[in-house]
């Protein structure tokens, strides 16, 4: 359900999280931006600079920015969330994700997902990862 701010209300309060993961499934951007505040913090590692990837992008429009981004670097990324660990309004994901170079090698590497949600919606994400591991994948 939909509250006249755009947000969503669910008894689930992991249900903003879940349609995330969903809807980068399905490459659905949309789908993807309906479950971030329109100024979502985005925040990957600064390690990731040199492939345009990393720092702090805001809002929805540095959320596409960032998507657009990521084709130019990479082949492919499917994301494999796993454990989900809530307080209040944060939560943590511990995951896997399969990463693809632009030359077809695929490794699988863990991530942690840090979220802020607010009034039904994340603003902000936090990706942690092993940004060497990263690298290596797309000089592959």
């Amino acid at each position: 359900m939909t509250d006249s701010s755009g947000g969503t209300h669910s008894t689930d309060p992991l249900a903003p999280i879940h349609a995330a993961y969903a809807a980068f499934a399905a490459r659905d951007v949309n789908a993807l931006l309906t479950a971030f505040d329109p100024e979502i913090e985005w925040v990957h590692p600064e390690g990731m600079d040199k492939y345009g990837l990393g720092g702090t992008k805001h809002g929805h429009a540095g959320v596409k920015e960032f998507l657009a981004r990521v084709p130019t670097v990479l082949g492919g990324m499917r994301l494999h969330p796993g454990e989900f660990i809530r307080e209040g309004d944060r939560v943590v994901v511990f995951g896997r994700r399969d990463i693809t170079s632009l030359s077809g090698h695929t490794e699988t590497q863990p991530f942690v997902h840090s979220w802020v949600l607010r009034d039904g919606r994340a603003v902000r994400m936090e990706d942690i990862f092993d940004t060497v591991a990263f690298h290596r994948v797309i000089e592959s």
